[in-house]
């Protein structure tokens, strides 16, 4: 039987996506096949706006910067493919992925899924005036975008923070302790929840309080014994 987490004198809940509030095969095989799919057409069809090539200019970087070459439309829409295959981490991929996420939301061809215990949490967790971010590799933007179309409605009035690796990488303490300054709180104050042991690791560094969580097809992780464990939201 699984002992709750106390959460009294956490003032802050941060909270990963994939694996966390969100199943690992919907991000990976719903809205990464989406943006595989649609990637030529977004492109042939926003080439010149100013945002898309802004996000042009950091893949082509990206591709030079490991011997590929981004030029024209195949080779960047093949480079991109790539990444998403890798699922790299990249700033011009997450933030395009975004925009092409945007279009698929807005025309109700995506729904996103969040696990049943989320919706309650987010609302048990605003009742008690604890302060809701997220933080994600995926652009600000996505993140969003998906808990604003979920399966259990707009989220997004419970969420007040959203941080993507524009603060740094997600296994770096330093994004942490940035974090915590951004939304005014000691680092102690926070509670971290990820499906990655790296990701908690550098959170417990920065001082924070973390959990790992388990959920139905995340992957195994080692030195999960480290850290407190959750199935469930309804378990904090």
């Amino acid at each position: 039987m699984t002992t709750p987490i106390s959460i009294d004198g956490i003032r802050g809940i941060l909270l990963d996506i994939e694996g966390t509030t969100t199943p690992i095969a919907f991000v990976h095989d719903v809205l990464f096949s989406y943006a595989r799919t649609h990637v030529r057409d977004f492109l042939a069809k926003h080439l010149d706006d100013d945002a898309v090539q802004t996000d042009i200019r950091l893949l082509r970087d990206e591709a030079e910067s490991e011997g590929f070459h981004a030029n024209n439309l195949d080779e960047l829409v093949a480079y991109i493919n790539r990444l998403i295959d890798l699922d790299r981490k990249s700033t011009g991929l997450k933030l395009l992925q975004g925009k092409i996420w945007h279009e698929g939301y807005t025309d109700g061809t995506l729904r996103a899924q969040v696990f049943a215990d989320v919706a309650p949490a987010f609302e048990r967790w605003r009742a008690a005036n604890k302060n809701v971010s997220i933080f994600s590799s995926g652009s600000v933007l996505a993140q969003k975008l998906l808990f604003a179309h979920t399966e259990a409605g707009d989220l997004t009035p419970f969420i007040n923070d959203y941080f993507d690796t524009s603060m740094g990488k997600k296994g770096e303490a330093e994004s942490y302790r940035r974090i915590a300054e951004a939304i005014k709180l000691q680092p102690n104050e926070i509670l971290f929840v990820s499906d990655i042991v790296a990701e908690l690791a550098a959170a417990r560094e920065a001082g924070m309080k973390t959990a790992l969580s388990i959920r139905p097809g995340n992957q195994p992780q080692a030195s999960r014994d480290d850290y407190p464990i959750i199935h469930s939201f309804d378990e904090l």
